[in-house]
């Protein structure tokens, strides 16, 4: 098939070129800085740095949606929240208006999004049919999730993904957190009772690739593994992978006054489960955290 990723230099596209690559797939890649592209995605894909270069007969089978600033990487002021909406509604925006002008329209539209959708529930439990708590996190999302789900007036299958925090290898939050944990520096995050809904990026790419080959699955998908934790427990677990002690905790009013707003990322949470996807049967490889963590930071 032929396949087009927004956002395919990041954490989770890049894996997720190389995927596609060697399964037979034939990869266009979007992105604002082309000759970038085959360093993260390798050579054989294709780079292009606007859909308006892309013919309006061209045979476009599948678009992924990943593209989006980073909702972590600096306190949410009112221009960063400008920047956090519009790097994710343009974009999406741009692709709705690529699929209405392609002759042959894509099967289907994968979209990210993410469990910052659902706010901050506390210990809810939560599925796709859960509701939410209105907050910045949540409006993010369902105005990215209200502006995909426009490509299904051109008859196309879309597909939403509601995306936790991704454990891998070279990036994610992870990354942020291995160093200061590796010198025992590490410590729970205000009380620690927050939970976190995470997923293997190998899990999280191999959910996309069952989303591309399931012709009846459409709608929101929760990309979760099926065991959330709260972040005492998962605080735990890493300081165990890495044999070290997990005994300095940021408290929440610092994590307030540092952050501001953003804070609640750290201090709230939701606990996410996959329902979706399990009642599909899906195969996870890493159904404990446990697992992920001892994969990459073995």
């Amino acid at each position: 098939m032929n396949i087009l990723i927004s956002g395919g230099t990041g954490f989770i596209g890049s894996a997720l070129c190389n995927l596609l690559v060697s399964s037979g797939h034939s990869v266009t890649v979007l992105s604002r800085k082309p000759d970038k592209v085959s360093t993260f995605c390798g050579a054989q894909v294709k780079a292009i740095k606007t859909l308006e270069s892309l013919p309006v007969n061209s045979q476009i089978d599948v678009i992924i949606n990943l593209a989006g600033a980073p909702i972590a990487d600096a306190r949410w002021t009112l221009k960063r929240k400008k920047l956090l909406l519009s790097s994710r509604i343009n974009t999406t925006r741009q692709i709705i208006d690529f699929i209405s002008r392609l002759t042959t329209k894509p099967k289907v539209l994968i979209s990210s999004s993410a469990v910052g959708y659902y706010g901050d529930r506390g210990d809810t439990i939560l599925d796709e049919e859960s509701g939410f708590h209105d907050d910045f996190a949540h409006n993010l999302c369902a105005q990215w999730e209200h502006a995909a789900s426009e490509a299904s007036d051109h008859g196309v299958r879309v597909c939403l993904l509601r995306i936790g925090l991704v454990i891998g290898e070279e990036g994610g939050f992870l990354k942020r957190m291995i160093l200061p944990f590796k010198f025992g520096l590490g410590g729970r995050l205000g009380d620690g009772q927050q939970w976190m809904s995470w997923i293997h990026r190998q899990d999280l790419i191999n959910m996309i690739e069952m989303l591309i080959n399931t012709d009846h699955l459409k709608g929101v998908f929760n990309g979760t593994a099926p065991n959330p934790v709260t972040n005492s427990n998962f605080t735990k677990t890493l300081a165990n992978c890495l044999n070290r002690f997990a005994i300095i905790p940021a408290p929440a009013f610092v994590l307030k006054l540092a952050l501001g707003e953003m804070s609640v990322l750290l201090l709230g949470g939701q606990r996410v489960i996959p329902k979706r996807f399990l009642d599909e049967g899906f195969s996870f490889q890493y159904e404990t955290l446990e697992s992920a963590l001892k994969d990459v930071v073995k």
